[in-house]
Order: structure tokens, then C-alpha cells, then sequence
């Protein structure tokens, strides 16, 4: 027997097919607003790039030469713009902050100075934060300077990751530290480019602990730098306090501040021949100002 259709069966059928109609029409709008390739655009690229210091267009990476990098006891390795460190999550600081100076950057204009303390969002344990600092009587010491970043913002803004900061006394990190910063960019100067390894000294002896994260006060730091063009070097170890001694008080063979921190400095670099460097020291090779080391005293250290 044929089975009649009944007026309830048409209208349920047209309303069904209405209804699929809709939802297809609205499945292909979504598509195309947000899914789709929109009136035959090119679809944005997956990664911005930009441009190397040389011209080229490259994806952003790090521009600091592999091989100027220490070894790293910790593993953790972040890699920034123009600066790579090895955060040691046991004292929430970087064991070492290594990076390359130049003539050619240090006499571009300088950028405007941020001062914008931030965690470092590409440290995968979680960096230290401001307010570790806060209150605690010790300033927020740059491992990389901002003045030797100052030749471009983003190089510039990066160093004010929490991750390249650590607890300096205030007449430490205005002090004979800053004078150690400044002296490293005269040397920039006059031998046109240096390899720079700089940190805390993370030996075990500390002045204490600050804040909620728990970062460690080093007791000292050190500077270790690389001249590759004239193939000389020198490092220096400093205790974290007032000096009205010479920073040539402090320099010492870059064997010497590996023994102190335990850590192996350009070892792709001075390796094999290049070895008898490390163990030795010539002071003559790195002059400095008598005027800056006077102002320290006159100035930097009474404040």
C-alpha cells in the first residue's frame, strides 16, 4: 500500500532542508573569515622576519656567535636577540651572560633607556621578578649592560629581562662595577669587537637570599673578555662590595676565574695552542682611565 504524505511530513521536510541550507551558508562564511584565504590574499607569513645587522632578511634568532659560549653546567640555555645566558634555577640567576661588543655598535646613536623589569618569558623554569628586589637594599645589576646594547631598541629592551639581573650592592654596581662596564666598552673601542663572558660567582658563598623567589646575594662576579682579532684576553673577579682599589686590583688569568666559578670559558675558541692564553695575564694590553678610576672615588662610591 502506498503510504499518503501528510501536510505535517511536507512542512517538516522543508523545514529541515531550510535549516540545513542555513547552517552550510554559515559554515562557509566562518571560512572565509576567519579560515579561508580571503579574496585571493596572500595568507601572512607564519614567522616575522627582519633585518641583520648586515641587511639580509632573516627570521628572528640570536645574531651572538655560537661559538663565543661558554659551557653551561645547567642546561638552560635562553637566547635572545643580541645575548645568550645559562640560567641556574638553584640561585634564579644566569651562571653566565656572553654576548659580542663592536666599535661599530657602540658608536651608533643610542637608544632611550627602558628601564621596563620584567621576567624573562623564555626561561623555562620561571625567572626571577621585580619584586624579589623590592625592598631588599640591593639593586637589580645587569650582567649585559644596557649602554652596550644601546645601538637598537630591541637589543637595548632585552637586557631588562629579570634573567640578566642579579643582587649587586648599590656601591658595588655604581661603583667599581660600572667602572669595569666602562673600561670594557674603551676596550671595545680600541680593539674593535670583544667576546664578553660575564656572571656571579655561584660557588656555594653567598650574602643571603631576597624576595619570594629566593635569589641568591653572590658574594663576587666576574668579567672574562676576548679580544679574537689581536687574540689577547683577561678576566677579573670582584667581591660584590664597595672597592677604592684599582679594577687592575682584580684582573686576573681567565684559568684563574674558571677555577673560582667552575665553569669553561670560549672553550670552542681557546682550545690546543690557544690554551697558553688562558693561563696568561698582561695588564699593559688593557689600559685605563685614571680620570674614571678618580671619579669613582670623587663621585660614584659616595652615593
Amino acid at each position: 500500500m502506498t503510504r499518503r504524505t501528510s501536510n505535517s511530513d511536507s512542512g517538516g521536510f522543508l523545514f529541515k532542508t531550510g535549516l540545513f541550507a542555513l547552517l552550510a551558508g554559515a559554515a562557509f562564511w566562518l571560512f572565509n573569515q576567519f579560515g579561508g584565504n580571503k579574496s585571493g590574499q596572500t595568507p601572512e607569513p607564519a614567522a616575522t622576519e627582519v633585518s641583520a645587522p648586515d641587511g639580509r632578511d632573516t627570521p628572528m634568532s640570536s645574531q651572538v656567535p655560537e661559538e663565543i659560549l661558554p659551557a653551561s653546567t645547567t642546561g638552560e640555555i635562553v637566547r635572545h636577540r643580541y645575548y645568550v645566558l645559562s640560567y641556574d634555577e638553584d640561585y634564579e640567576q644566569a651562571e653566565w651572560v656572553a654576548y659580542e661588543i663592536t666599535r661599530e655598535r657602540l658608536n651608533e646613536n643610542w637608544a632611550e633607556r627602558p628601564n621596563t623589569f620584567r621576567p624573562d618569558p623564555d626561561v623555562r623554569t620561571e625567572s626571577a621578578t621585580p619584586r624579589d628586589y623590592s625592598g631588599s637594599g640591593y639593586d637589580k645589576g645587569h650582567l649585559c649592560p644596557a649602554a652596550d646594547m644601546a645601538f637598537d631598541e630591541k637589543a637595548i629592551d632585552e637586557t631588562f629581562y629579570m634573567s640578566n639581573m642579579s643582587p649587586q650592592l648599590r656601591a658595588f654596581n655604581g661603583g667599581i662595577w660600572r667602572e669595569l662596564e666602562e673600561c670594557t666598552r674603551d676596550w671595545a673601542r680600541k680593539y674593535k669587537r670583544l667576546y664578553v663572558a660575564t656572571g656571579p660567582v655561584l660557588d656555594g658563598k653567598s650574602l643571603g637570599q631576597i624576595g619570594f623567589s629566593k635569589v641568591t646575594v653572590p658574594a663576587a662576579y666576574y668579567k672574562v673578555l676576548y679580544a679574537p682579532d689581536q687574540h689577547k684576553a683577561i678576566g677579573f673577579l670582584m667581591p660584590n662590595q664597595m672597592s677604592a682599589q684599582s679594577i687592575m686590583e682584580y684582573a686576573r688569568s681567565i684559568d684563574q676565574v674558571e677555577e673560582a666559578t667552575g665553569l669553561d670559558f670560549f672553550p670552542r675558541l681557546l682550545n690546543g695552542l690557544n690554551e697558553e692564553l688562558e693561563a696568561s695575564l698582561d695588564r699593559d694590553a688593557w689600559p685605563i682611565d685614571r680620570r674614571r678610576y678618580e671619579k669613582r672615588l670623587d663621585e660614584w662610591n659616595r652615593r
